[in-house]
């Protein structure tokens, strides 16, 4: 009896043996869909430059050319959030990148393409994996401080990464070692693309080439199939990216207190009428009552020549302003403070955007009841965030939105004045016109948020 009983564990042992062996043959088990097909270009196109592409044995191959700008073979579909798996292979003297969530619209520079790109850095810098953003803010998340990802990277040998972008969050893997982790909310979606880098008419570069295979990509059901990443990760909310930080940009807000910000007219922030949720500076919805709740902030500094960059988000009929050169003495009765404005409005549900001393003057983005922003605007869907810009050098202005100039003029010259005369604010005398001024975020009435509020101030200005 014993022996049997012997006989038979060996027998299940054998079994349950060969049963773990055929559950766990190695072969991945992930429903990938496959982007490279049919030994063909089908489902791509290309943007950019004049780079060209071929197929080869379900091998992708990029040819750098002469006097071309970067070039991209970009998927004619979109997506949002997916995981995505790629090899390829460099020469080693060129530069490359993996677009993702990218764009080429006709009002962006041209069509330019631009978006998260996963670096190919076969440099002694080594930050294959990092994230740069392309045509935008240059890099996001480097490789500086990740020595492990550094050294992961193989020169002229297949290379492989993982990329999941879900929601928020951006994770990259050089051959199997975590290289970036990104919470940037810029773009949710967009095309993958494969870039030849732009080579100018540098003759020992012509001719190189990059090569890609197994791209396959993963878009339901991915919490199941996502990976944890034991790196920390890098914020760009109420953050400075590494290029504004060389470029002499500050943080204006923190967000997290209200330190160097106060209520128009107060000596302190207002306790009531603004909250800060979220790393989001948010005025209180009142129904559109204008300073009846907390009131106009403005900043506690005062400011001549700037650059200015400010997120915002509206609400369904809200109306908000971004005012700068803005003096809190001159109008110190109920009300908002005076000061040239950019205006924030929900244009098609506000009466607003139909009212001004000039056609269109109060519409968003505007130099509110002066100058029209241009009407083709890349304004978001309510609800989604916008980034506003404003740069005032030497009395030149103007007015940016997402990316795209919107319009401009001259503080004080005979247009800009005849402008003055001609609106609500003839009754002030020098309106517009002074030398340095707070920069003031309206409270409307109206819930609006706010965050990423950056200032840059020109070197020949900084004492």
């Amino acid at each position: 009896m014993k022996r049997f009983k012997l006989i038979k564990q060996f027998f299940i042992s054998i079994i349950v043996t060969g049963c773990l062996l055929s559950c766990n043959d190695g072969k991945d088990e992930t429903p990938w869909l496959n982007l490279i097909n049919n030994n063909t270009l089908d489902g791509w196109n290309i943007k950019g430059g004049d780079a060209s592409y071929k197929v080869e044995n379900g091998v992708v191959i990029g040819t750098t050319a002469a006097n071309t700008p970067n070039t991209f073979l970009t998927t004619n579909k979109m997506y949002g959030d997916f995981i995505f798996e790629i090899d390829f292979k460099v020469d080693s003297t060129m530069n490359s990148g993996i677009q993702i969530r990218s764009n080429s619209l006709p009002y962006y520079q041209n069509g330019r393409v631009h978006g998260y790109q996963v670096e190919i850095d076969p440099s002694k810098r080594a930050w294959s994996g990092g994230i740069y953003d392309e045509g935008r803010r240059k890099w996001l998340n480097t490789l500086e401080n990740n020595i492990k990802a550094q050294k992961a990277f193989k020169q002229n040998e297949w290379n492989h990464y993982r990329v999941e972008a879900i929601a928020d969050t951006i994770k990259t893997w050089v051959n199997g070692v975590p290289a970036s982790y990104l919470i940037d909310d810029k773009t949710a979606c967009g095309f993958i693309g494969l870039q030849v880098h732009s080579i100018g008419n540098k003759k020992e570069k012509l001719g190189k080439q990059v090569m890609w295979k197994n791209a396959k990509i993963l878009t339901d059901n991915l919490s199941k199939y996502s990976k944890k990443s034991p790196l920390t990760p890098v914020v760009t909310k109420n953050n400075l990216t590494v290029n504004e930080k060389k470029s002499g940009w500050k943080m204006l807000w923190d967000g997290k207190t209200t330190n160097g910000w106060r209520g128009a007219k107060l000596d302190k922030f207002p306790s009531k009428g603004w909250s800060i949720e979220n790393g989001e500076l948010i005025v209180a919805d009142t129904g559109g009552a204008e300073s009846e709740a907390g009131g106009d902030i403005v900043t506690t500094d005062v400011y001549s020549n700037f650059e200015l960059q400010v997120d915002f988000k509206l609400t369904p009929g809200a109306n908000s302003g971004i005012k700068y050169y803005v003096d809190t003495e001159i109008n110190k009765g109920p009300g908002s403070s005076i000061g040239l404005e950019y205006q924030i409005l929900d244009d098609k549900l506000h009466a607003d955007a139909k009212l001004g001393s000039h056609e269109g003057s109060r519409t968003v983005c505007s130099l509110y009841d002066l100058i029209q922003a241009d009407p083709n605007k890349p304004i978001n869907v309510i609800g989604a965030w916008n980034t506003a810009y404003i740069k005032s050098i030497n009395n030149h202005v103007e007015h940016w939105l997402n990316g795209v100039k919107v319009l401009e003029y001259e503080r004080g010259n005979k247009d800009f004045l005849k402008l003055v005369s001609e609106s609500k604010y003839a009754k002030w005398p020098n309106f517009g016109v002074l030398e340095k001024g707070q920069i003031l975020l309206q409270d409307h009435g109206d819930k609006v948020s706010f965050r990423n509020i950056k200032i840059k101030i020109p070197t020949e200005n900084k004492k």
